[in-house]
């Protein structure tokens, strides 16, 4: 497995659980729902990303 087939699915994880935790932050606490949130996000973005399969390269190119 080379690090670009998974490239997708870190980039996703993070960017879905940087934008749960910058608004869980707001008020200064991160309570354990807001916590719970940010795994869940990071985890569907990661189970969306697996399910979803790149397209295939072109040929030629």
């Amino acid at each position: 497995m080379r690090i670009s087939s998974i490239a997708k699915s870190i980039v996703g994880g993070l960017s879905a659980g940087a934008a749960a935790a910058v608004t869980a932050v707001q008020d200064d606490v991160v309570t354990t729902g807001e916590g719970v949130t940010i795994a869940l996000a990071v985890l569907t973005a990661w189970g969306i990303t697996w399910a979803v399969p790149n397209r295939p390269p072109r040929p030629g190119v």
